[in-house]
């Protein structure tokens, strides 16, 4: 398996995916992985890997591509001018075969635009989703989508998200028959705007789907659901806001235990769970949106992951591949996509 992976556009710049690549490749065998960036650097980057990832190093191929799409930059403008870009000479990898997915740090709507436009969309979906999965009680997890890539989503859109989000997790998570809600301020069937309430109405009508209706926000992390839709402002504003949360309370719980000496003394016989809590809790392992209606599978990753965070992407895709997930959603999807429901 061959992953081609955009090493600009991240914060932490081209080390950290090369890293993150590499950590990838230890944590599946046989994966490969060809980088798109500045070719001098990327080659000294894996030179200079750590001595435990050295061996990694070996399943690394640099691609010179110099080209950045800009965090500021409009998807408009990367149509235009980005094609010399490392972000479009990945995608480019990816539609000529060389690799069977893409990971990227950079611009999501840049990524979002040049990745439609180089992959197509399966099943007639007129725009992708963005999709992640979020810890839950017990250890689960959950798909959140839109996160942000349709700001205002019309009722019918939230339907193809519903049902490509129990797609995913069908096939990902292996899930015979995933619980699908909808996001709302409420679970009485007169509450939210009428694109949601007329979107419930939708999935109602669906036999194939295992649709529970209404989910508030304190239920996404419950562990009742599996998937949990809304249009991609709301969703963004959930998703930034748990890992804010989640960050908050790994500090807080850190400061408690190191503030006085008494605290400290119980903090030490405390360690093995307070590691397994930042564990748990840590955006970083949930690293890794989905393009999700892509002809092809890219992920997108959080522009400020480090390394660690980066490999989680990478083996994301690798995941998608691994369960042939494009190929899943246009059978299932395609039998009730025609000209008329789209925007």
């Amino acid at each position: 398996m061959r992953i081609a992976v955009d090493t600009l556009g991240g914060d932490a710049g081209p080390g950290a995916a090369v890293q993150g690549a590499a950590i990838a490749i230890q944590a599946w065998p046989g994966l490969e992985v060809d980088l798109f960036g500045p070719g001098e650097q990327l080659t000294a980057e894996v030179a200079n890997l750590p001595r435990h990832l050295a061996a990694a190093g070996l399943r690394l191929s640099v691609y010179h591509a110099p080209g950045l799409i800009h965090p500021e930059q409009r998807p408009s403008d990367a149509l235009r001018r980005g094609a010399a870009s490392s972000m479009a000479l990945m995608l480019a990898h990816v539609v000529a075969g060389h690799a069977v997915a893409g990971v990227s740090a950079g611009n999501t709507g840049a990524l979002m635009a040049l990745a439609r436009r180089a992959l197509g969309t399966v099943a007639q979906i007129p725009r992708p989703a963005i999709c992640t999965a979020i810890p839950t009680h017990d250890e689960g997890r959950c798909y959140l989508l839109d996160l942000g890539a349709n700001v205002d989503a019309s009722a019918k859109r939230l339907v193809d998200f519903a049902r490509m989000g129990e797609v995913m997790a069908r096939h990902i998570d292996e899930l015979d028959a995933p619980r699908v809600a909808l996001l709302n301020v409420g679970g009485e069937a007169t509450k939210g705007s009428e694109t949601v309430r007329e979107a419930d109405a939708l999935l109602k009508q669906l036999d194939s789907l295992n649709y529970v209706g209404f989910v508030e926000g304190d239920g996404i992390f419950a562990g009742s659901v599996d998937v949990v839709v809304c249009d991609g402002f709301v969703g963004n504003a959930v998703l930034k806001a748990s890992e804010g949360l989640a960050r908050m309370l790994i500090t807080r719980v850190q400061s408690t235990f190191e503030s006085h000496l008494g605290s400290r003394l119980v903090g030490r016989l405390a360690r093995p769970a307070l590691r397994r809590l930042k564990r748990e809790l840590d955006p970083v392992r949930y690293n890794g949106a989905s393009l999700l209606g892509l002809d092809g599978i890219v992920v997108k990753s959080h522009g400020s992951a480090n390394a660690t965070g980066f490999s989680y992407a990478v083996l994301r895709a690798a995941q998608e591949v691994s369960r042939d997930l494009p190929t899943r959603l246009a059978q299932e999807l395609g039998s009730r996509h025609d000209s008329t429901q789209q925007e």
